[in-house]
């Protein structure tokens, strides 16, 4: 049954040196596992894990050729025979014994790095980086080149089925290629051919030294969207030219990381930049692999089935289940837990310089701290609420063969995701509730909808570990008017409760601030998914094979309401968003006028509207609703009664600390809970 629903997902895919046994490859990440204890048995575990969940192709996390390459202080890096031996082969030989093949990412971060001694093809400082490079010299650059062939040749050493060389996102070899970042005038600069000379040599040179059977991965990006970025004659030209060079997969990378348009984050439509790959693929011979935002195996099968593509690449979806290619396999699609791009454990870990996990799926990057089968003894368990929390509490004592029953005041699972749901372009939070809904099924736990757990019942039933889950309640502000009409809290206007009228204020500004201000000015409901069209529209993607950037004019249509977002702190607003996502945020609302005051104290609300002081001159604020937006207090009565009862009992999620609406600790703290059970 599974064969026929995915054919094209997971055919074998034949690339004469070797097979593949479907056409899923994992995509590399910067997990920074390498930065914790026991790192080279973590990578194992984690690389592992996605071997024996059916992968294809893993590719590794960048791995720099040289020091001057490295992405920051302490980054990986392969130079010595040593290094490949001790701290690379326990890791392919686990990934081989897990039956899955993997290749190392070849990444010299180039004016990329965090580091002092960078360099690049020219001395031009990337927006993104307050460090300028130094250019390398003609010789250097022949060096470099030398490096990434010596690095490609002890991964082979090291037991690696092959590389993946990175040129794409703006890293070194993507800056020789551009005229934005090379502006040389020696044979590695100048004219198109010159400038994809870098990454052809590596590619021949790789390939003229390598065994017969080394796979040659090159990442090439598939549009820029960026200035002074190649135009698709140059990125076509350059795919048949490493194809000529040897490369046997040509994987792509959409846009650089410097770029003014989202790529990967939840706002950007499923597989949007297929149309990039598509044409691309006309181009070449080899197999290509389709990326960015495909998270299903329906849309996965489908871009293979059309022809858009020869593979698929999932990075983060394997971060959050990595078992999904199996599950496909089965016919089991809905157990996947899917990957909802919201980048808070992934990208927004790494950027803060933290090995990354995954919201969904904590367990991701610390395979080693979680046990493995069922729990010596069973116990009966009550997990009271059926927020993330208790979700994942849930699921995961039963899993470890407890007996569970799940208490849920109100009529539906989910708790405060269920408002997350209620913003535009967070409809990939349905997936995280599917997916638990269909955990408590199949692991035959006692869900009770519409039932409020007491003290009294709970002792009657004699349950030996009470979880309590209950969540939070928004915080109460006090100042003369907060009880006038034109108040309202965040849930009263996510849930449809109140309708805001066409001037609104929102204090708080949180990430339930912007996604209340998101509400108010889409101009789409929180039902519709956002077609590729409307999102290129929107964010200025021009898709036309004979733009040089890939961008045109943003839409600034300005939404029906007037909204001012308003913080307490002189801070600038937004500061506590996450660091891949904020800027989408602060950008979108700009664009649509949205107005971001700080440093305001609330005076009082009365007919007339808002009243506020801004850095000690008065003003009012002529809005029809005022919003509260401004944090959670925690909702723990019961948990205090239970214990005063002297029943055992563990509180976690916003129960135990109300901080926003953390659904990744909230999703951690259950789930670890429930693994110390």
């Amino acid at each position: 049954m599974a064969a026929a629903q995915y054919p094209h997902l997971l055919a074998p895919l034949d690339l004469g040196r070797t097979t593949l046994r479907n056409r899923v490859l994992m995509g590399s990440m910067h997990t920074r596992i390498d930065t914790q204890d026991e790192p080279v048995r973590r990578m194992a575990a984690f690389y592992a894990e996605r071997a024996k969940g059916g992968v294809a192709l893993i590719v590794t996390g960048g791995c720099s050729p040289n020091q001057e390459g490295l992405i920051e202080p302490g980054a990986p890096v392969l130079e010595t025979e040593e290094q490949a031996l001790h701290e690379h082969r326990p890791v392919t030989d686990a990934v081989h014994e897990a039956g899955g093949k993997i290749a190392l990412q070849l990444l010299h971060a180039g004016r990329n790095g965090k580091i002092d001694t960078l360099v690049a093809p020219s001395d031009i400082r990337s927006p993104i980086n307050p460090r300028t490079p130094r250019a390398l010299s003609t010789e250097e650059v022949e060096q470099t080149v030398e490096d990434f062939v010596r690095c490609a040749l002890l991964a082979e050493k090291a037991g690696y089925d092959g590389v993946e060389v990175m040129g794409s996102e703006g890293y070194l070899v993507n800056q020789f290629v551009a005229e934005r970042t090379n502006d040389r005038t020696d044979q590695w600069g100048g004219s198109a051919e010159n400038r994809r000379r870098f990454s052809v040599e590596i590619v021949r040179r790789i390939r003229e030294r390598a065994g017969p059977a080394f796979i040659i991965v090159y990442r090439i990006s598939a549009i820029d969207l960026a200035e002074g970025g190649s135009p698709f004659e140059e990125i076509s030209a350059l795919a048949q030219a490493v194809q000529d060079a040897g490369a046997d997969i040509l994987n792509t990378g959409i846009g650089w990381h410097e770029s003014v348009v989202p790529t990967i984050a939840y706002p950007v439509p499923r597989a949007a930049f297929r149309f990039a790959i598509a044409r691309l693929k006309k181009s070449v011979r080899m197999p290509v692999v389709a990326s960015n935002r495909i998270n299903t195996p329906e849309l996965a099968e489908e871009i293979l089935a059309s022809g858009d593509a020869d593979m698929v690449s999932m990075a983060r979806p394997l971060l959050a289940d990595p078992h999904f290619v199996n599950k496909a396999a089965e016919g089991l699609p809905q157990t996947i837990n899917t990957c909802i791009a919201c980048n808070q454990a992934c990208l927004d870990f790494a950027f803060a310089e933290k090995a990354t996990t995954c919201l969904v799926n904590p367990k991701a990057g610390r395979e080693i701290e979680f046990p493995v089968g069922r729990a010596k003894k069973t116990l009966k368990v009550a997990v009271i609420g059926a927020g993330p929390a208790g979700l994942a509490a849930a699921t995961e004592a039963a899993k470890r063969g407890h007996s569970v029953t799940l208490f849920e005041a109100a009529a539906v699972l989910g708790g405060q995701l269920n408002l997350a749901i209620e913003v535009p372009g967070k409809l990939e939070f349905k997936e995280t509730l599917r997916y638990f809904g269909e955990q408590l099924k199949r692991l035959g736990v006692d869900v009770r909808l519409n039932t409020r757990a007491t003290t009294k019942g709970l002792a009657e039933e004699k349950f030996d570990e009470v979880v309590v889950a209950t969540g939070i309640t928004p915080r109460q502000l006090h100042f003369p008017g907060i009880d006038h009409p034109k108040v309202a809290t965040y849930i009263d206007v996510l849930t449809g409760k109140v309708e805001a009228g066409h001037q609104v204020a929102i204090i708080g500004t949180g990430g339930i601030g912007f996604d209340v201000a998101e509400l108010l000015t889409s101009p789409h409901p929180a039902s519709h998914r956002e077609t590729p069209e409307e999102f290129f529209e929107d964010w200025g993607v021009d898709t036309t094979p004979e733009s040089s950037t890939g961008l045109k004019e943003m839409n600034t249509k300005q939404p029906g309401r007037r909204v001012t977002l308003l913080q307490r702190s002189p801070t600038r607003p937004g500061e506590r968003l996450g660091l891949s996502t904020g800027w989408i945020h602060r950008n979108r609302l700009r664009r649509r006028n949205v107005r971001m005051l700080s440093g305001c104290s609330y005076d009082r609300v009365d007919d007339a509207g808002l009243h506020i002081t801004v850095n000690g001159l008065p003003s009012v604020l002529p809005v029809d609703t005022v919003v509260i937006c401004a944090g959670q207090e925690v909702n723990r009565t019961l948990a205090d009664d239970l214990i005063a009862a002297g029943l055992k009992v563990h509180v976690i999620g916003g129960a135990h600390v109300a901080s926003e609406l953390d659904a990744l600790r909230a999703i951690d703290e259950g789930t670890r809970l429930a693994c110390s059970l």
